[in-house]
């Protein structure tokens, strides 16, 4: 990476993902590295100034993260947000101890002392059980709150601060500021992470890569793979080749939907593949979640596996990985899987070909950036966030051919409904729309019912609808009553083996978006 960069050193906070999209969003590269990576992993990296994020424990509790020397000695300058300024305090030799209540919610603080890092009093987010009682040698307060007499802190001739709040959440309106001066003005970053820059470094990774070998893209018509596919097109041009699998798993009308696509704006040739019934066979009778991601993902494989011996060889296999399925299928001691994503946790380990993944590294709003910049049609780059495993995330229980007719025919309804009420659609991100994903999912709950005077004891269809920036954390869409009972109605009406509709009010976190 040519960037200049920063490394985020996640403590294990739900926010680790929110304070690198904060800082990309100052065109400023980032990545996120476990607390205890090793020395060789960050130098290569070569960051200019290391983020420590928050934390669930407490420093003093045993066995406690703590920030590796080797990130204190190297004169970079540190920011530690939360449980990172805790650790960073105690490392230094300052005190930390728990505070005498706990300081959750929206605060006020007072800047106290001249600083580069904050130039106002200002509302911040606190969440936090443990405060700061005496700073390490050298630093001074730069803020109070009410509850926190050392609400932010610096050593400004070793360039190292802490604050006790969460500058990278929304609720602290002044926080992108605060991350931009500590990114700009203390690190000294130059922002020049764009889409065109990241166009012309992902064309060149790309071309480094492969050399003269041919690639299979395996296309879903989805954002991310369609925007890979532009970059590799771009990039390689008559050695790619696209290979979209009908897996019966998809929504209504999204073959041709596909096929549409592929044929006019990506201008790459298309093999489609009917493998409905494999798929099928793969799942009969399994229910459990993360099961069905990794048969998913090595039935896919072995596809594309064929079709490459198919069509002579054709060493590499590209996919539209992004950044958040790297991190959420995470497996190591430093964090929980929260899913596997079959593009990343689902593949077998005697995979044939060499992967390609030149969104791995972005986030869902760049992927979005760049596919404008490439010159995709917003219909296919602002379309539907679709899970790789599809409708069998999606539909609880055990995967059918007549659930998943179901299924569809219920989500084609809501979307539809939602379409045409203007909470959603594909026009871009500055149209008035309230809703960021809706989608319908099938329960594996059967309820009493009753329909022309007759007892039925059928399925449950929940809906789904979010608010979210970032698709890291989401509201429940407050969609008006009326509108959720006529699309209950027209689902209990429409779909045969259904006589029950649910809406989940449920954010994330505690809850992900999709329901498996």
């Amino acid at each position: 990476m040519s960037h200049q960069t920063l490394a985020i050193l996640d403590f294990g906070s739900q926010y680790t993902q929110l304070i690198a999209r904060r800082v990309r969003e100052l065109q400023v590269y980032c990545e996120i590295f476990p607390w205890d990576a090793d020395q060789q992993t960050l130098e290569a990296l070569q960051p200019k100034g290391f983020i420590l994020s928050g934390g669930p424990t407490s420093v003093y509790d045993e066995g406690a993260p703590a920030i590796p020397n080797f990130v204190l000695n190297s004169g970079l300058p540190i920011l530690g947000i939360c449980y990172g300024m805790q650790a960073l305090t105690q490392a230094l030799g300052g005190v930390v101890a728990p505070s005498q209540s706990r300081e959750y919610g929206l605060a006020q603080i007072d800047v106290v002392a001249d600083n580069p890092l904050l130039d106002t009093s200002q509302q911040v987010w606190m969440s936090h059980g443990d405060r700061i009682e005496t700073p390490p040698p050298g630093f001074v307060v730069l803020a109070r709150s009410s509850n926190s007499p050392t609400a932010a802190m610096g050593d400004l001739a070793r360039q190292r601060y802490g604050v006790q709040f969460h500058p990278e959440v929304h609720h602290t309106p002044g926080g992108k500021d605060i991350l931009h001066r500590f990114a700009v003005d203390i690190c000294g970053i130059t922002p020049d992470w764009t889409p065109e820059s990241i166009i012309q470094e992902s064309i060149a990774a790309i071309r480094e890569q492969v050399g003269g070998a041919r690639v299979l893209t395996a296309v879903s018509g989805g954002v991310d793979s369609s925007v890979a596919t532009a970059l590799a097109h771009r990039a390689i041009g008559a050695q790619l080749t696209a290979v979209f699998v009908n897996n019966g798993l998809l929504r209504k009308g999204e073959r041709q939907q596909v096929e549409d696509a592929f044929g006019g704006s990506l201008g790459s040739n298309l093999i489609v593949v009917d493998a409905v019934d494999t798929f099928l066979n793969n799942l009969r009778g399994v229910t459990d979640p993360e099961q069905k991601r990794k048969i998913i993902g090595e039935t896919f494989i072995r596809i594309f596996e064929t079709e490459a011996n198919r069509l002579g060889e054709i060493p590499f296999l590209m996919q539209g990985t992004i950044y958040p399925d790297v991190v959420e299928s995470a497996s190591s001691g430093k964090a929980h899987t929260i899913k596997s994503h079959h593009n990343v946790g689902g593949l077998p380990e005697d995979i044939q070909f060499s992967l390609v993944e030149p969104l791995r590294y972005l986030f869902k709003d760049e992927v979005r950036a760049v596919g404008e910049a490439l010159g995709l049609p917003a219909s296919l780059v602002w379309r539907q966030p679709f899970p790789g495993p599809g409708l069998a995330v999606r539909c609880l229980g055990e995967i059918t051919a007549e659930r998943l007719t179901w299924l569809r025919e219920a989500d084609h309804i809501f979307t539809t409904e939602l379409v045409q009420s203007g909470y959603l659609h594909n026009r871009g991100p500055d149209a008035p729309t309230q809703v960021a994903q809706a989608f319908a999912a099938l329960l594996n709950v059967r309820s009493v019912g009753v329909m022309g005077d007759q007892r039925t004891y059928q399925q449950t269809i929940a809906l789904r609808a979010v608010t979210s920036e970032d698709f890291m954390t989401a509201d429940w869409a407050k969609l008006p009553a009326d509108l959720l009972g006529h699309v209950a109605n027209r689902i209990v009406n429409e779909v045969p083996g259904v006589n029950r509709v649910v809406y989940d009010i449920t954010s994330k976190p505690p809850a992900t978006i999709e329901w498996e």
